[in-house]
């Protein structure tokens, strides 16, 4: 079985902040870790990995330093990692980008593709589902949960109203909750070995497409702006009895015209 897993290095957005005049996020000393569910989507591999001896490839596009998560993902069980990177796909929306991973994913013999159901620096959940459609894959997404029996994938699909259980035959692509997949420590023994081992560089000749449809000039979209909803005022506290609290209320409500 072999699984290739599509993870992202991400601003860590706990500390993150906007800048209040030009709307863009200030990335300077913020910290990068591995993007939430898409690290959850690796423990769901190397699940498999232990159960059923499945080879685990990562594959991440970004800038150099992207080579981190890489490492991490080693240091949690990965079998070999790969870094698409290059000016060429610099400024990509999602569109931009599932086209790039995909083309770059034909040059990979796989059995499933996971991803992570969404990045916590866009919140879109579009390049799963957009590579799985790219590359002619049945996907499943809001994965919580993942076996294997008679060869086909059992999926823990995560619903409003609960979950469904599904079946699907490889390949396919699942898009994967962090919540439902805890991922494992890494070991001091494990990063030491991390760091030990190659991670391959796939430059624009790996991905067949024309430079059209790469970064910038292949994205349909564009951010125009990031901002934060604001403070909310602050509350107003009274010490009152009862009867005067239900005096109170009420005036509150007439006064906002709610009543």
């Amino acid at each position: 079985m072999k699984i290739v897993v599509c993870i992202k290095q991400v601003p860590d957005t706990t500390v993150i902040k906007i800048n209040p005049v030009t709307g863009t996020l200030i990335r300077d000393g913020v910290p990068s870790i591995m993007n939430p569910d898409d690290k959850g989507g690796l423990e769901a591999a190397l699940q498999l990995k232990d159960k059923y001896g499945a080879h685990v490839t990562v594959i991440t596009m970004g800038p150099p330093q992207a080579d981190l998560i890489l490492r991490e993902a080693y240091a949690m069980g990965a079998d070999k990692a790969i870094l698409l990177t290059g000016r060429e796909f610099g400024g990509a929306d999602t569109l931009a980008t599932s086209h790039t991973i995909a083309a770059a994913l034909k040059n990979l013999e796989y059995d499933l593709i996971i991803a992570g159901r969404q990045a916590i620096d866009g919140d879109t959940a579009q390049v799963g589902p957009q590579i799985a459609e790219h590359l002619g894959l049945p996907q499943i997404s809001y994965v919580a949960g993942l076996e294997v029996k008679d060869g086909k994938y059992i999926v823990k699909k995560e619903t409003e109203e609960g979950y469904q259980m599904l079946e699907v035959a490889g390949p396919a692509l699942l898009t994967v909750l962090a919540s439902g997949f805890k991922s494992r420590y890494m070991s001091v023994g494990g990063i030491v070995e991390a760091y030990k081992k190659d991670v391959e560089v796939w430059g624009v000749e790996k991905v067949d497409l024309p430079v059209e449809m790469l970064g910038l000039k292949g994205s349909g979209t564009k951010v125009y702006k990031s901002f934060t909803k604001g403070v909310k005022a602050a509350g107003e506290v009274y010490e009152v009895d009862a009867e005067q609290a239900v005096d109170l209320i009420v005036s509150k409500l007439k006064e906002k015209f709610i009543i």
